[in-house]
């Protein structure tokens, strides 16, 4: 189990929910956590520096920034990471030889990142429980030396997180398919993925088709299954301005969160005086997986209301002219049985025809979504509800209107845009093929889930992970890890240290990167990175800070020299120009991606470029060139008698898989992780006292039984029949093979659980 000092449960302190989020609180937490890893000046330089157009790009989420931007362009969580990042606490030779690997493999997550920066390259050999520090040439001469050593290259997997700028993304994809695989797993496969299959499915296109302005204008906005406040606070600045502007706002999710009740904006006086603003005009406490019943059941009531007003409801002229599909989808909605609905959503009637009321009043809407709808087995299903019930009335392709998926990490979006695939389409390698005079290999390669599966049956032998923290993202912690154990060489090109470290196959490598506050100096000069954001915007990320360590490597320094040491001049491609100035990786984008035209100039200007959004042209890039209405099956999510079903979620003081502090203010939670929030009335239906030490049983089609011990059960106000609690301590309850249809999305949201008293 897990312990950090302060939270073991003993010391566990529970307060009511909160009613409101950021304010002054959000302001003095963000600072007292900076200054707490840096000096005011580096707090300060990072700071003001914070998404302003010649600065860097938060790390934190990929929420846009607007044309016009507060000096404080930031949010509590963005600062404490981007703080997290600029710390001056140091991880050097002197730690591993005090620290072996069997011990730190017992550290919790948050002790190990609060060690700090890493500071050179270090080795694990076979046999060994030490870390050892080894020379950069070395270092990748040794990894260099086992991918050329491999039989096939399919037994080489290339990971990496949200975490790369546009540039490390394509060279890292390049080289992947110069040395002959499509194994690029990515953190995408374990969040959005089932937007991407839906919005290409239904859209042609697997991004979202609102920009920031849209968001402002819109006159009904759908929040589904996700907590801005705690996971892209900036976006409640932009549900702000929609209030102001005569829109209103529903919020459909299991818990209650602060964010979407009351926001105070803490760079507006109202936000520091004032009450500020209420967000949510409705709540919706859904039960877990049941918004594709929703959605349904609102499709119904508007082929009904038109039933009873024809020519008032739905877009006819929309749907003849740019949708496919309409007529067997209105024959499978008709057959949705309101029980069915109240049962799997856990609402009223009345609850949902209010929201079809406000649907029936506005002209403009937009349906934002996260990870609450897209880890189920039926979430692309769900997102394809979603866009029969714009597609409805015309919701796609106009102003303020339009499918807005939240993504996570800065640039999860750009990487996938770059090429980190596994399943690239046709044209891209096509165009690698243009432009670099190679034929690509045209295999799909593995996802997170078939990577792991791959290392666990001797498939694959090498790991490269880039940025993230792999054993800790992904589910079924036990198999991953043994998995990761089976490789003969794992390597991590990371800024901090993490558990991936502590879990090493026979050999392993901790290639140390500079950080996005770090300045980057190559050959040709200063050099900058670019990102793009959750609604394809483009633009530069500049660095300020002296790096952590004169000996670190960018992330384009390192796979360009891995590169050049693996593959030759195999095909001849000029790695060491690459290194030397990323323009010329620009260059080389801007002639194989879409969009990316005259990639140079225009990223120069304030504030970069936005791609082509096509969807919001009502360009439709399916097979038929239409907007496709779907059918799709009814689905509901049951837990047995004496079961809940489980959702995983951040605590509000955390950063993906990295705790800040065993707080989680918002729900009222402080110096405790292993806690569970359950509905009172369940407890007492149970028979289980709040307060209480269970242990987490997961229960599963395949018979086994997974484990997370030592759970405090606390009493919240969760949806009936459901509970919640943190990852990554909970990611061990989730199946391999437990995956969203047609996405294989880890289903962290529909865990199957029953709690038992811990031994």
């Amino acid at each position: 189990m897990d312990k950090v000092e302060g939270q073991d449960g003993e010391h566990l302190s529970v307060g009511a929910p909160k009613t409101w989020a950021a304010g002054l609180p959000g302001v003095r937490h963000a600072l007292s956590y900076a200054l707490s890893q840096t000096s005011a000046r580096r707090t300060a330089l990072t700071l003001l520096n914070l998404n302003q157009t010649t600065g860097l790009d938060c790390p934190g989420c990929a929420w846009p920034e607007p044309g016009r931007r507060h000096v404080n362009e930031y949010c509590e969580n963005g600062a404490k990471h981007v703080a997290d990042e600029a710390t001056t606490r140091r991880v050097t030779r002197e730690f591993f030889r005090e620290h072996p690997v069997s011990e730190l493999a017992g550290r919790s997550d948050q002790w190990l990142n609060q060690q700090g920066r890493l500071t050179e390259p270090m080795v694990k050999r076979p046999g060994a429980d030490h870390y050892e520090p080894i020379g950069w040439d070395d270092a990748l001469g040794l990894l260099a030396a086992e991918l050329r050593g491999l039989d096939d290259p399919d037994r080489a997997l290339f990971y990496t997180s949200g975490r790369l700028g546009n540039e490390a993304a394509f060279l890292l994809q390049l080289f992947a398919r110069a040395y002959g695989t499509n194994n690029l797993p990515d953190c995408s496969n374990m969040c959005h993925e089932s937007s991407g299959v839906a919005l290409i499915d239904t859209l042609g296109v697997g991004k979202g088709s609102v920009g920031l302005d849209d968001i402002h204008d819109a006159d009904l906005v759908l929040v589904v299954g996700q907590n801005p406040g705690t996971n892209h606070p900036r976006m409640l600045s932009a549900l702000e301005q929609t209030k102001r502007s005569g829109g209103s706002v529903v919020a459909v999710n299991p818990l209650p969160e602060a964010g979407l009740l009351r926001f105070k904006n803490p760079q507006k006086a109202r936000g520091i005086v004032g009450r500020g603003t209420p967000i949510a005009d409705q709540f919706l406490q859904i039960r877990p997986g049941g918004d594709l019943a929703l959605f349904q059941a609102l499709n119904l009531l508007l082929l009904q209301a038109e039933d009873e007003r024809p020519g008032t409801v739905l877009d006819h002229a929309f749907i003849e002219r740019h949708t496919t599909g309409f007529a067997e989808f209105a024959r499978h909605v008709r057959e949705v049985a309101w029980p069915d609905v109240l049962a799997a959503t856990g609402l009223s009637r009345e609850e949902i025809e209010r929201v079809h009321a406000r649907v029936l009043a506005s002209e403009k809407i937009i349906v934002c979504w996260a990870m609450g709808l897209t880890q189920h087995k039926h979430g692309v299903a769900t997102i394809k509800e979603i866009v029969n019930f714009l597609l409805l009335r015309g919701n796609v392709g106009k102003p303020g209107a339009g499918v807005c998926p939240v993504r996570g990490h800065s640039n999860v979006q750009g990487d996938r845009t770059m090429g980190i695939w596994e399943r690239p389409p046709r044209a891209f390698l096509d165009a690698l093929e243009r432009e670099f005079g190679f034929t690509p290999p045209h295999k799909h390669g593995l996802d997170t889930v078939g990577a792991i599966q791959a290392m666990l049956d001797g498939r694959a032998q090498v790991f490269l992970g880039v940025g993230g923290n792999f054993v800790r993202a992904t589910p079924d912690s036990e198999v991953t890890e043994r998995a990761m154990r089976s490789c003969r060489l794992t390597a991590h090109i990371s800024t901090k240290l993490n558990r991936s470290h502590t879990v090493c196959g026979e050999t392993a490598l901790i290639l140390p990167t500079l950080g996005r506050s770090d300045r980057d100096v190559q050959a040709s000069g200063e050099q900058f990175v670019t990102v793009e954001d959750s609604m394809s915007q483009v633009h530069a990320s500049r660095g300020r800070l002296h790096p952590a360590s004169d000996t670190l490597l960018s992330e384009v320094a390192i796979i360009s020299r891995l590169a050049r040491l693996v593959l030759g001049d195999r095909p001849d491609l000029p790695w060491e120009t690459f290194e030397a100035d990323y323009g010329t990786v620009r260059d080389r984008i801007s002639r194989v991606v879409p969009g990316f035209e005259d990639f140079n100039a225009r990223v120069a200007e304030p504030g970069g470029f936005r791609l082509p959004t096509p969807v919001s042209e009502r360009v439709f890039r399916t097979p038929s060139g239409r907007a496709v209405f779907t059918c799709n099956p009814f689905a509901r999510l049951e837990a047995p008698p004496g079961h809940l079903i489980l959702q995983t979620l951040r605590a509000h003081d955390q950063w993906n898989t990295i705790p800040y502090s065993g707080d989680d203010r918002y729900r009222g939670i402080r110096h405790g992780r292993r806690v569970v929030l359950v509905n009172p009335d369940d407890l007492a239906e149970l028979g289980i006292a709040e307060r209480s030490l269970v242990d987490l049983v997961g229960v599963w089609h395949d018979g086994v039984e997974r484990r997370a011990p030592a759970f405090t059960v606390v009493a919240y106000p969760t949806a009936r029949g459901s509970a919640a609690a943190y990852y990554p301590e909970t990611n061990v309850l989730v199946p391999l093979d437990s995956v969203a249809d047609h996405s294989n999305t880890p289903t962290s949201k529909a865990v199957v659980i029953r709690l038992e008293p811990a031994e």
